[in-house]
């Protein structure tokens, strides 16, 4: 199987797989020899500095003219194909397609054609490839692992028992996704037990992946990283027939209330069942209470965060990005109510939706939820002072507002998914006491 493949050398030409002056162009370096190796934005303690340094040096990524990497920012599909032609090279094995999204002089449709014929991407119904899609951290697994001829060895479900968040994993990727794990290519950051497979993929995500895929092939030194999934056969805790020791009758248990940390990085999967979209305005506070979506669990299985859990806090303005994130302030767990005071942020959402004169209130507010200054601005632009169609979050009077916005015959609203622009990162380390 190895000679299928020629690897990237060193003294390739490379480009910069990033977003400039609002579209993605590549930047083309002569050579390796002159690629930058260390960013701005990539500490040396960064958790993936090394494979982001490695990868590099390689040429098969880069970083961008004023000297970062943007390691957080997100990876699109067709970033994600000139990525894999620069880290693989793999005889075709089906005729290439043309894609009508894909035109002959976007700057990736030799990278996409590529990643198509051998095997590493496909397209979508309708002839469709949407280069510029984010790609998700289950869909890399699953694309490394087609192109690379991965195979399966033990059981699907054994192997996929490695991840508390395994039921997340999409059906078609369950098999893919255990092969990779077996080859040890994925890299969970913060929490080697959560896969996040519904999460988009980032740059240093996918960094990770390629260089654990080429260290796979024996084409790169390991490195040594504790977010590397190492998968290990369940093993029994006693030889079979071993009789389990028991205390004498009566006696009771102990049970000491024990403190866990649970780490800065952790991200905590939230749901919000009241809506399906969030309406606010770019300079309002809004309160809003969140769901734990699923358990928070150690690497040892012991139950952290129970889903169902309550998160309250709130979303404020970002105003120098213009958007709106959501900042917990109050963790309530559901199994013994326990409160505990909680540092968590979301990302900054800046997707818009703009409300016209006109426009029909049940079409903009189903299934919406509102702040205040959205639902005053939502009353006085469109006419519908009831507000009826959608849920009002609490905090400022609508009444107050409403001087804001009159005379507009438009208002421009940030626009949030809750259910995926919500999850919440834990900016720092906090305690809380199992029992």
């Amino acid at each position: 199987m190895f000679g299928r493949f020629r690897w990237q050398s060193g003294c390739a030409a490379f480009m910069i797989l990033g977003i400039t002056t609002g579209t993605i162009a590549p930047l083309v370096i002569p050579t390796a020899s002159f690629a930058q190796t260390s960013f701005t934005d990539v500490q040396s303690n960064y958790w993936a500095a090394e494979f982001i340094g490695q990868l590099a040096q390689r040429g098969i990524i880069a970083g961008f003219p004023d000297g970062s990497f943007r390691p957080e920012e997100a990876v699109t599909r067709a970033q994600f194909a000139a990525m894999i032609g620069k880290a693989f090279r793999k005889a075709p094995e089906r005729q290439a397609v043309g894609f009508y999204d894909v035109p002959s002089n976007y700057w990736a449709s030799s990278a996409i054609a590529n990643a198509y014929t051998t095997g590493f991407l496909s397209g979508y119904p309708g002839n469709r490839f949407e280069p510029n899609q984010n790609i998700l951290r289950e869909q890399v697994l699953v694309s490394l692992s087609n192109g690379l001829n991965y195979n399966v060895s033990g059981n699907t479900d054994s192997i996929l028992q490695n991840y508390n968040d395994a039921s997340n994993i999409s059906g078609y990727a369950r098999t893919p996704i255990a092969a990779a794990t077996e080859k040890q290519i994925v890299v969970n950051y913060p929490n080697a037990k959560f896969l996040s497979p519904n999460t988009t993929a980032t740059r240093a995500q996918v960094a990770a992946f390629l260089y654990q895929a080429l260290v796979s092939f024996n084409k790169a030194a390991t490195i040594n990283s504790a977010y590397i999934v190492t998968f290990a056969e369940p093993t029994l805790s006693k030889p079979l027939g071993e009789p389990t020791p028991s205390k004498p009758v009566g006696e009771p248990t102990p049970s000491k209330p024990v403190t866990v940390t649970i780490p800065e990085g952790t991200v905590i999967p939230i749901r919000y069942e009241k809506a399906e979209k969030i309406l606010v305005t770019k300079d309002e506070t809004a309160p809003l209470t969140l769901t734990v979506a699923q358990n928070v669990v150690t690497d040892k299985g012991n139950l952290l965060i129970p889903a169902g859990s309550q998160v309250v806090g709130e979303l404020r303005p970002v105003k120098n990005k213009g958007g709106s994130q959501f900042v917990a302030q109050k963790l309530v767990l559901t199994n013994n109510g326990q409160e505990y005071p909680i540092n968590a942020t979301s990302e900054v959402i800046t997707k818009t939706q703009t409300i016209k004169k006109g426009t029909n209130t049940q079409t903009i507010l189903r299934n919406s939820a509102l702040g205040a200054g959205a639902a005053a601005a939502v009353s006085l632009v469109i006419g519908d002072k009831a507000i009826s169609a959608g849920e009002v979050l609490g905090g400022a009077a609508i009444g107050g507002l409403v001087g804001l916005f009159f005379g507009k015959k438009s208002v421009e609203l940030i626009a949030i998914d809750p259910n995926t622009d919500l999850q919440m990162t834990i900016s720092e380390n906090f305690q809380i006491s199992l029992k």
